[in-house]
């Protein structure tokens, strides 16, 4: 279903109420943006992500990540990153500059744990190798044993606070781009 939005006053909660919708759905095109940022040697590294909750109020996107994963190191190193959101069924693109920052421990990390665990996922923060680590011969992440015993996990979160929206919409009746940010607002030429 084509959304047809003429205003700012329009766009701006729109874009708000899909990202909504993607941290909700997981059919939605938006749940599996691309999040790029800087590596060490200053090159572009860029992953797929899951926008697992966001507070428009507060303007913050989240997603999980293992602590141990080397976008966390990057993004510590170099908070500034972008997302690069794509819904076929709007014909938008969404480019989003954010900062983000990483929480290892704490009440917040452990409150969701407390679900993640009992999800499919939670081995995905429990293997004693990291994120890129190079698998025994054969390639097979089964071959890594899981913690035993006392449960040390190496689940984060990484919360992105929004700098600036670039919206782009595709259409055959012409082609409409905006930048926003929160106080601003501009037409750009598509």
């Amino acid at each position: 279903m084509k959304i047809h939005l003429q205003t700012p006053e329009e766009i701006r909660p729109q874009i708000w109420k899909e990202l909504g919708r993607a941290s909700q759905d997981r059919h939605h095109e938006w749940r599996t943006p691309v999040l790029a940022s800087v590596d060490p040697d200053g090159l572009p590294n860029a992953r797929t992500v899951v926008l697992r909750q966001l507070d428009a109020l507060a303007g913050q996107l989240t997603f999980y990540t293992d602590s141990r994963s080397p976008k966390v190191a990057q993004l510590q190193t170099q908070a500034s990153a972008m997302l690069v959101f794509w819904s076929a069924r709007l014909s938008w693109q969404l480019r989003v500059r954010v900062a983000c920052s990483v929480i290892t421990a704490g009440p917040e990390v452990e409150a969701i744990w407390q679900g993640v665990k009992q999800s499919a996922a939670a081995s995905d923060y429990l293997s004693p190798e990291p994120p890129g680590a190079v698998l025994p011969q054969g390639g097979s992440a089964e071959a890594v044993t899981v913690n035993s015993g006392v449960t040390v996990h190496s689940f984060a979160i990484l919360r992105a606070q929004v700098l600036q929206m670039d919206w782009l919409e595709l259409s055959h009746e012409g082609h409409r781009r905006a930048q926003l940010s929160a106080n601003t607002w501009a037409w750009l030429m598509p």
